[in-house]
């Protein structure tokens, strides 16, 4: 079933910058599904190119598999999505993407001082987080995940 509708495994690893192995991970998945020749070559939709490059951009910006798999799941099968299709994506995500924004903005800024890590091996640490008062919020960087810190 080759057309200029479909895509070889091979293409769609040239066209995404993702290996063989990786499309069929995300295949297994459900992120995209392969079309099946007559000698059972997997065939790939032209549009599982955005399906994919969406995939690769999201876990770059930190959403998980899970978040990327739902949102995956909402597209339509069988044609490619539509500006409004995005649409309806970016604003369910753009809070997530928003939160992590703001993490790294605070770690910019906190970065060259305590981040409330709680470790008080540093000098300022006496001064940023006495007694350890950001370990009583919980693990880890507490002024960076989002605590209040110095």
């Amino acid at each position: 079933m080759p057309s200029d509708r479909t895509l070889s495994i091979g293409d769609l690893a040239s066209r995404t910058g993702l290996s063989v192995s990786a499309i069929r991970f995300y295949e297994s998945r459900g992120l995209v599904r392969a079309i099946r020749t007559g000698g059972n070559q997997r065939r790939f939709l032209r549009s599982d190119i955005r399906r994919l490059s969406f995939a690769l951009i999201a876990q770059q910006l930190g959403l998980t598999l899970g978040q990327i798999e739902a949102e995956l799941a909402t597209l339509p099968e069988g044609r490619a999505p539509t500006r409004a299709d995005w649409q309806r994506i970016s604003e369910r995500i753009g809070g997530v993407l928003d939160q992590k924004i703001a993490m790294l903005e605070r770690m910019r800024k906190k970065l060259d001082g305590c981040i409330g890590c709680g470790c008080l091996s540093l000098e300022t640490c006496a001064l940023y987080n006495p007694e350890d008062r950001a370990g009583r919020a919980g693990p880890g960087p507490r002024f960076v995940i989002g605590d209040e810190g110095p």
